[in-house]
């Protein structure tokens, strides 16, 4: 895998069916009763969208940035009259369905987004223990998946054959992509020689990032001197930090969701650790400042979004300005790579000039460069996209763009 700087970045190879045309700004989109269909169709000059998100669950901020990024991406269409398709103008509908953070939920939710609503496509979901078992509902039934934020390589390779799924894409740069950057990243920058890993189990994101990371690393020269593990539904990592202490790491990294690593973090400050403390995108979420407090601050994270960085580009800051009128709040990764998401879909709806799976994933699956708030996003043919990354650390309470030592622009 070869790295180069871009700009300031890394390029890296219920069910409530929302009409946001009616929503007003800022507000709660208006819900309407959707007529159940087997296949994809356009009555009405309506076109149908799922989305599959962590509304509720362990990680209910995920999936609430996930749906405000949809229905700002919808809203801004359908107040334009509507997505043009071949001379004609459509509304687009989205049913909106909660997972649960549940894999099997998330699963049966795909099933009926497709079987019940007849959607054209799917958004989502975000967590790679989502949205392994939903991309194998969408390959089976032939509908365009997009996931935003899944990262493990499992989403996009087919669980029988080992071959990429044609069915499923998206936004997101791969485990086996950051792992590796995340490793020459803590070796370079803090001249790491021993670090400490910390990993969900049973969490495919977590124990993945965790399994790239450690060997990446040790193929630098460096060496993992403690391993731990957890369950999602732990609290207490007291055990596991104590023997991380013990072991004495240049650096601590925590491929973990935000509300795992603030507890860690605050455990892992009671106990006295003094080390670097490194985590992934997983934990960039406004809520890790507010669960996390001080003992999250000097944190270094990545993103392949951070205001910082994309105000410089025109349609990242009107993206952001329109985000903070809506809903008080600057977007995070989850909610720009949602409205990316769903900004692929329409293109690829548009270059497919009709309103029909086979096309559209045609599309999708035709090489091609997509511009949008999270920058370029670059497909050579599958599913796996070439990406940019950004270092961030946590400062005075806020996420700022942080630039390598070896950063040139």
């Amino acid at each position: 895998m070869k790295y180069k700087y871009l700009l300031l970045g890394v390029f890296l190879s219920a069910c409530l069916v929302v009409s946001a045309c009616a929503a007003p700004s800022g507000g709660t989109p208006t819900a309407t009763t959707g007529t159940a269909s087997p296949t994809p169709t356009a009555q009405a000059g309506v076109i149908k969208v799922g989305l599959n998100a962590e509304l509720t669950g362990s990680i209910p901020k995920v999936g609430k940035s996930c749906k405000q990024g949809a229905e700002l991406a919808v809203k801004e269409v359908n107040d334009a009259g509507g997505l043009e398709v071949a001379g004609q103008k459509y509304k687009i509908q989205v049913y909106v369905e909660d997972n649960e953070d549940k894999g099997d939920v998330a699963a049966s939710v795909t099933q009926k987004l497709i079987t019940q609503y007849g959607v054209v496509g799917v958004i989502g979901p975000n967590a790679s223990r989502n949205a392994i078992p939903a991309s194998e509902i969408a390959e089976s039934a032939q509908v365009p998946l997009i996931g935003p934020w899944p990262s493990n390589p499992k989403f996009t390779i087919d669980s029988t054959t080992g071959q990429p799924k044609k069915w499923v894409f998206r936004l997101f740069y791969l485990d086996s992509d950051q792992g590796p950057a995340n490793a020459k990243f803590v070796k370079e920058e803090f001249n790491a020689s021993k670090v400490a890993i910390l990993y969900a189990i049973d969490s495919d994101y977590n124990k993945g990032m965790a399994e790239f990371f450690s060997k990446a690393f040790e193929e630098l020269g460096g060496k993992v001197v403690a391993y731990e593990s957890y369950s999602t539904a732990d609290k207490n990592f007291t055990s596991q930090l104590t023997k991380i202490k013990t072991a004495n790491p240049d650096v601590v990294f925590l491929p973990n969701y935000y509300n795992e690593v603030a507890l860690q973090l605050q455990q892992a400050h009671q106990l006295g650790i003094n080390a670097v403390f490194m985590t992934t995108d997983a934990s960039f979420s406004s809520e890790l400042l507010t669960l996390g407090g001080k003992d999250v601050e000097g944190l270094y994270l990545y993103s392949t979004f951070i205001t910082d960085a994309a105000s410089a580009n025109p349609v990242a800051k009107k993206f952001i300005d329109s985000y903070r009128a809506a809903y008080g709040e600057d977007p995070d990764d989850v909610a720009s790579l949602t409205y990316d998401s769903f900004g692929l879909l329409f293109q690829a709806i548009q270059s497919a000039g009709k309103i029909d799976r086979q096309a559209v994933r045609d599309a999708l699956a035709t090489p091609h460069t997509y511009s949008g708030v999270t920058g370029e996003t670059i497909f050579k043919g599958t599913g796996d996209p070439i990406k940019n990354i950004y270092w961030v650390q946590v400062k005075d309470g806020q996420f700022r763009l942080y630039l390598p030592k070896n950063y040139k622009p």
